[in-house]
């Protein structure tokens, strides 16, 4: 039964409507783009200090009063704001959902119960109000010391050799993503039990793999000798929500769940190499042959693509889309080309991985049965950022460029499936962790998440990655030739360089109307709210980096103000800031807070019994639980 006032409203009407209201939305902001575009907007140059006290009396594009940066257990956010947990690890999502006991965890229980470190947050809305709507949240990873009593060790591996079967399959179960309806009455937002759209994917959930490389002999395994079905999602990162009202969802470190290795003249030596296999952090392995890179050495092929889930349909099989490549997938943003096709950006996260566009074949079709496999056709690029502000797009496409058998592509499933290599082969743009990838769908320039690279050296330094070693990270922005996302050319420069501007040997370049506190390293996912305005997550910053936690900054990318940053919440110590995303009206900011009880230094466990937070709940019967919140500003109105 759902507890929702109005009942369920699984029928097709409301959802046309709703993606009615989508469209209009967007062509709104189109228009709002051809008119700024046609009035010569353009990139500018972020002011200096020299500039910056005649334009202090310009009205910021934010009003919130500034937090102030620090470290600390609780989750804080600016003066006027509350921030409640919607979704907690643990907490039922259906009417036969045993209650969260962290002594007593078992698997079927975490099916039924929202699950671990949640990043992606999507919002669908269900009526044209937008008080209710479907959150769609990715379960990332898991952190068993933190789960589970007892676990305290010294390194990860003592962690994994002290899992048990049924450890591992909690594990398992609180990966992948969750979708859960939920309302919003006078007291804020509440989930819905027992609606018919909830729904949860696990790391063992069938899921259909889909597009140009799906029953290729590279993905056959024993267990699937179509190459067309596989079991679960894993470490799915950020993502993104389509038109037609679909959930992409990235795969992002699977290399950290396969153990083994492969002779190095095994043919798919190199493949698991350019992944990183053998950093194992699971012990799955142990118990499920299928992460045994020996014993079935195509199984890793058969992980790292961006997954659409169709969350009105709870019956219907996640598919994975080979067209829009294999690597470590940050995100799955997407934006409309100007003759109506789709363009998903994509972020490679690893040290000196690339950027990625895929725009598809066919255009969108406002009957949204008939884009039900339109991300199945098209076309996947890389990114090249040449040294005067300008870029091109390289289709990755077998048989163009050198991408061939001479080169080891027999097919483009192989340029898919290797589309690290692929890239290498074209001249791709080596970048510092490219992570979130947005399009501001009122100018429709693009905003690039990097987040840091310490191994790239001085000498490794050029324009669109200008430091080494990069501890802090940048942001890019790219503004599409024609202002089209389907243009094969761009030109680009960074918005800002991060980290703390007082010390000239960071190299920081936040404009000077940036206060101590509106500084900010390690970019992470970003999202726009209604008006354009970019706000940024952040992962990576605590007390020895940059004296600060992790957060959500908000950054003006226009006007005398451009590149001028405000903070507006930090999360506890140990976590990081995912998954930012806005409800229609601007009025609520989700959030996601991801690992929360990690100690504070780098490379560090923390423990059941010793976390260095207890948040959200600061019960001692309780472990700390990632998750969502929800904020608002107090007695109403639009956030920011």
């Amino acid at each position: 039964m759902s507890d929702s006032p109005d009942g369920p409203s699984p029928n097709a009407p409301t959802l046309d409507a709703v993606i009615a209201l989508r469209f209009s939305r967007r062509d709104l902001m189109r228009g709002s783009l051809a008119a700024a575009l046609a009035a010569g907007l353009a990139p500018q140059a972020v002011p200096s200090r020299a500039e910056a006290s005649e334009m202090s009396a310009e009205p910021p594009a934010f009003d919130f009063p500034e937090l102030t940066a620090g470290v600390d257990e609780h989750l804080h956010v600016a003066e006027g704001y509350e921030a409640k947990p919607l979704l907690r690890w643990g907490d039922p999502l259906f009417a036969d959902a045993p209650a969260f006991d962290p002594r007593r965890q078992g698997a079927a229980g975490q099916e039924r119960q929202f699950g671990y470190n949640n990043d992606f947050v999507g919002f669908i809305p269900l009526d044209a109000a937008g008080r209710r709507g479907l959150l769609v949240v990715n379960h990332e990873y898991t952190n068993a010391e933190l789960m589970f009593p007892g676990l305290a060790a010294a390194d990860r591996k003592g962690v994994i050799g002290a899992l048990s079967p049924e450890q591992v399959a909690v594990e398992m179960a609180a990966h992948g993503g969750s979708i859960v309806e939920i309302v919003r009455d006078d007291d804020g937002w509440r989930p819905v039990i027992g609606s018919p759209y909830t729904r949860r994917i696990t790391a063992q959930t069938p899921i259909d793999l889909t597009g140009p490389a799906a029953g290729h002999p590279r993905l056959v395994t024993e267990a699937d000798p179509s190459g067309r079905r596989v079991l679960g999602m894993i470490n799915n990162c950020s993502g993104g929500v389509t038109p037609w009202g679909t959930w992409l969802s990235g795969e992002e470190n699977i290399n950290y769940y396969f153990a083994g290795a492969l002779p190095a003249n095994h043919p798919e030596a190199g493949n698991a190499k350019a992944l990183g296999m053998g950093a194992v952090q699971y012990a799955w392995s142990r118990f499920h042959p299928r992460f045994d890179l020996a014993r079935t050495p195509n199984e890793p092929n058969r992980f790292g693509w961006v997954v659409e889930i169709d969350p009105f349909d709870p019956g219907s099989a996640p598919k994975k889309r080979t067209a829009l490549g294999r690597f470590k997938h940050e995100g799955a943003a997407g934006a409309r080309s100007l003759d109506g096709r789709y363009v998903v950006y994509l972020g490679d996260d690893e040290r000196f991985q690339h950027v990625y566009r895929f725009v598809s074949r066919d255009r969108v079709q406002p009957e949204r049965g008939a884009n039900a496999d339109l991300l199945d056709a098209g076309t996947l690029s890389v990114a090249r950022f040449e040294p005067d502000g300008t870029g091109r797009w390289l289709p990755l496409v077998h048989g163009a460029n050198g991408l061939d058998a001479g080169s080891g592509f027999a097919s483009q499933a192989d340029v898919l499936i290797e589309a690290r290599r692929a890239a290498r082969q074209l001249g791709a743009t080596p970048m510092d962790r490219p992570e979130d990838i947005e399009a501001n769908p009122r100018t429709g320039r693009v905003y690039v998440m990097l987040t840091n690279n310490g191994k790239r050296t001085a000498d490794q330094a050029e324009p669109a990655n200008p430091r080494g070693p990069n501890a802090f990270g940048h942001v890019i922005e790219i503004a599409p030739d024609g202002t089209d996302h389907g243009a094969e050319t761009f030109r680009w420069e960074v918005l800002v360089r991060c980290g703390d501007p007082s010390k000239p040997a960071v190299q920081a370049s936040f404009s000077a109307l940036t206060t101590e506190n509106g500084w900010f390293g390690m970019p992470d996912n970003c999202t726009f709210d209604g008006s354009g305005r970019l706000w940024i997550a952040t992962d990576g910053n605590n007390r020895r980096a940059t004296g600060r936690a992790d957060g959500i900054w908000a950054v003006e990318t226009d006007g005398p103000r451009r590149g001028t940053s405000r903070h507006f919440l930090r999360v506890p110590v140990g976590a990081e800031m995912c998954g930012p995303c806005f409800t229609p009206d601007d009025a609520t900011f989700f959030v996601a807070v991801q690992h929360p009880g990690e100690p504070d230094e780098e490379g560090a466990l923390g423990s059941y019994e010793k976390p260095s937070t207890r948040w959200p709940d600061f019960s001692p019967d309780l472990p700390p639980r990632p998750s969502v919140v929800a904020v608002r500003r107090k007695g109403g109105g639009r956030i920011g």
